[in-house]
């Protein structure tokens, strides 16, 4: 059997796409079973909930919990987004500048060192 002609799969994006979905997944349901554990908690301090109201309580809280987590989120992705393009702008005004210092770095160099064999060609003469 000949190893080096074993197949390795491509490194795929799909494999990607498929563990950010999963991570999701189990964030999202780390949410809910959190949000149904607080609502549970509530619910055991009011005993005198029947078990339909405890369960429409519980039901409306989880739901309002993850309206609140999906606007949290939403609004730290769209921060994120702002952030991100204020460091991109950031950093090509610091790329520019870098670049134009050493252009001129570079020209003073260029220019001492002309001025100087000009000098150094007269002057040996």
């Amino acid at each position: 059997m000949n190893h080096s002609r074993r197949r390795h799969p491509p490194a795929d994006t799909d494999t990607d796409t498929i563990a950010a979905q999963a991570e999701g997944y189990l964030r999202a349901q780390a949410h809910y079973d959190e949000a149904r554990t607080e609502a549970e908690a509530l619910c055991s301090r009011m005993p005198w909930m029947t078990t339909a109201q405890a369960e429409d309580f519980t039901r409306h809280y989880v739901d309002h919990r993850l309206v609140l987590v999906r606007v949290m989120l939403s609004a730290t992705v769209a921060r994120a987004g702002e952030l991100r393009q204020e460091y991109e702008g950031r950093y090509l005004h610091l790329r520019r500048d870098l670049l134009r210092r050493h252009a001129a770095g570079v020209s003073v160099a260029l220019a001492s060192a002309a001025a100087l064999h000009t000098a150094a060609w007269f002057w040996l003469r």
